[in-house]
Formats: structure tokens, sequence, C-alpha cells
């Protein structure tokens, strides 16, 4: 009798630290189109070991970027990009994927007057897909922007969040 209540009793602990196990995230797939000056939709929200892709879009007439980051940073009285880039501050490389008629163009990295992770679609029509895991490190609210035209973009409005939870 002794054995089956012992039996029942971990049988029990099983079930319960099972539940309480964290699962990990469904992926989550948003797709982005920029356009002037706006980025639709303008809020992302993901999960700490979630895998995120983001489907971009150029769908303005001019050239659009996307950054990730806080705290945004002057040059020349303009918006320049951001002091901390979320990729570089949770040591993350993101893949990205161009559309094949872009070779070459819209690289990740620096841009002419910023620096920081970045994904560039210089004319209209023109697609990447952004694809990473959430980490511990990304959790809270981050923005997004687009700083092309030495900021005019992001002073016309052309930032978002991403927010990350545990």
């Amino acid at each position: 009798m002794k054995q089956l209540g012992l039996i029942q009793l971990l049988m029990a602990a099983s079930i319960l630290l099972a539940a309480c196990a964290k699962q990990t995230p469904e992926p989550v797939t948003y797709t982005i189109e920029m356009s002037e000056y706006a980025f639709s939709p303008n809020t992302i929200e993901a999960t700490v070991g979630q895998q995120v892709t983001l489907e971009l879009e150029n769908k303005g007439t001019l050239e659009h970027e996307m950054m990730f980051g806080r705290d945004v940073m002057m040059m020349n009285n303009r918006p320049a990009g951001y002091q901390s880039d979320m990729f570089q501050m949770a040591n993350v490389e993101p893949q990205v994927m161009m559309q094949e008629s872009m070779s070459g163009m819209g690289e990740s990295g620096q841009g002419a007057d910023h620096t920081g992770f970045m994904v560039i679609l210089p004319k209209t029509g023109d697609k990447a897909t952004l694809t990473f895991t959430v980490t511990e490190d990304m959790q809270g609210e981050w923005e997004i922007g687009c700083f092309s035209q030495e900021g005019v973009h992001y002073d016309a409005g052309m930032n978002g969040k991403f927010v990350v939870k545990p």
C-alpha cells in the first residue's frame, strides 16, 4: 500500500512539474509594410524563446530601412540611428534574405550616415525577410525606426515598437 501511495505521489509531482515547465513559444511571422512615413503594423510583440520572422516590403516610393534599438543618436542635430542596437546588445545575428532582384543592394550593416544593424529596401516593391530567435537580453520595449534621408523619415513618424515579453 505504501508503494502505491508513493507511486501516486511521484506521478502527481511529475504532472505538476510538466505543467509548470516553460514551453517554447510558437514561431510568429509579421508582414510589415514600409511607406512614407510609417511601418504597418507599427507595433510588434514577441516572447523570449520565440522565433520571429519579419516579412518586409517597401510600399513607398522612397528608400526605407528598419533598425531596432534604444536611445536615438543625434548627428548634426538630426536623428541618426540608435545608441543601443538591439541585436548587438543581445549578441544575435539575424538571418536576412533579400529578393533575388536586389542582389548586393539593401544589405544589413552600415548606412551612409549611420551605423547599426539595418535592413535597407531601396525602391518600391523591394522585399526582405528577417528571422531571429528572441533572447532574454531582448526583454523590454525597443524602438524600430527608419533614419533614411538624414533622419527625415524618423522625424516624420517612421518609427514603432518592438515589445519583448518574458
